[in-house]
């Protein structure tokens, strides 16, 4: 990876909030994921991701989801089994007109059914769009 691919990588894992430390959790990983934004959240955080079987608490989650990925309210979950009660879930899906997308609708879906919400949604990687879920705070 050049330096300036590796700069915007990290600037790109930087916009996810993710900071030295923490411990992040992936979900969906195939080989079609943005290596480069794997790379940055692991520049961002000093730490490797770990995978989907990792039990111990987590600060965030990233989940790459693709249209014929199964049931994304039953990724959520797994995701906040570990995940710290403040911690974001990223859902990174394909963008609009490449294979594998997923409508934000069907995003919000999954994350009212799961008990969370979906804050914001941007272009995270050349393939990729990134959006935040979170939880629904009482009286925010």
């Amino acid at each position: 990876m050049s330096s300036s691919t590796d700069d915007a990588a990290t600037q790109a894992a930087g916009r996810l909030g993710f900071t030295a430390g923490q411990v992040i959790q992936e979900f969906g990983y195939d080989d079609d994921v943005d290596g480069d934004l794997r790379s940055g959240i692991e520049a961002a955080t000093g730490t490797d991701l770990v995978d989907e079987d990792y039990d111990d608490v987590t600060d965030g989650a990233v989940i790459w989801f693709r249209d014929d990925d199964g049931d994304l309210t039953d990724f959520l979950v797994d995701a906040m089994t570990v995940l710290d009660d403040n911690g974001p879930i990223w859902v990174l899906t394909p963008k609009a007109g490449r294979a594998g997308h997923v409508s934000h609708s069907d995003i919000e879906e999954a994350a009212t059914t799961s008990g969370l919400h979906a804050m914001s949604t941007f272009s995270i990687a050349a393939d990729w769009s990134a959006t935040r879920l979170g939880t629904r705070g009482r009286g925010k």
